[in-house]
């Protein structure tokens, strides 16, 4: 497959204002948690960009292999917290979005454990890595590239 296009050279201001978004979720979701919800969302939506990027990214700051390759099956896994598996929980949830959103037990389970300013962090940082995987789907962004 050959990429399609560049969106950070077509539209850079468009591109600086998501990487915005990004910067904030990175200031204010756990380093941890964030890499395991981009590459949980990101093999959910099958986006070989973000899988690749953000595995090695989890690497590089300490995430073992185990736990990231237990995330394709995170829910039987006995790798996670229970404050990971609330995030996860919700990644899915919200990735996934189904004809009726995302079920109180969920969202409940989320704000138990990260509080309702952590959930609200965390929707932020789903719904970003959410629009990465639609761009660099679309776009045919190749794997490190």
């Amino acid at each position: 497959m050959e990429r399609r296009i560049d969106i950070s050279k077509v539209v850079p201001a468009g591109f600086r204002a998501v990487l915005g978004v990004e910067r904030y979720v990175a200031s204010a979701v756990e380093p941890t948690v964030l890499e395991l919800v981009k590459v949980r969302a990101s093999m959910t939506n099958a986006c070989s960009y973000c899988v690749d990027r953000h595995t090695h990214e989890a690497m590089e700051a300490g995430e073992s292999t185990e736990r990231l390759f237990g995330l394709a099956a995170w829910y039987e896994s006995p790798f996670y917290d229970e404050g990971e598996r609330a995030a996860l929980a919700l990644t899915d949830a919200f990735t996934k979005l189904g004809e009726h959103g995302v079920s109180d037990e969920v969202w409940d389970d989320a704000v138990k454990h990260w509080g309702e300013e952590g959930a609200a962090n965390l929707l932020l940082a789903i719904g970003t890595i959410n629009l990465w995987n639609r761009i660099a789907i679309t776009c045919r962004t190749p794997p490190g590239a």
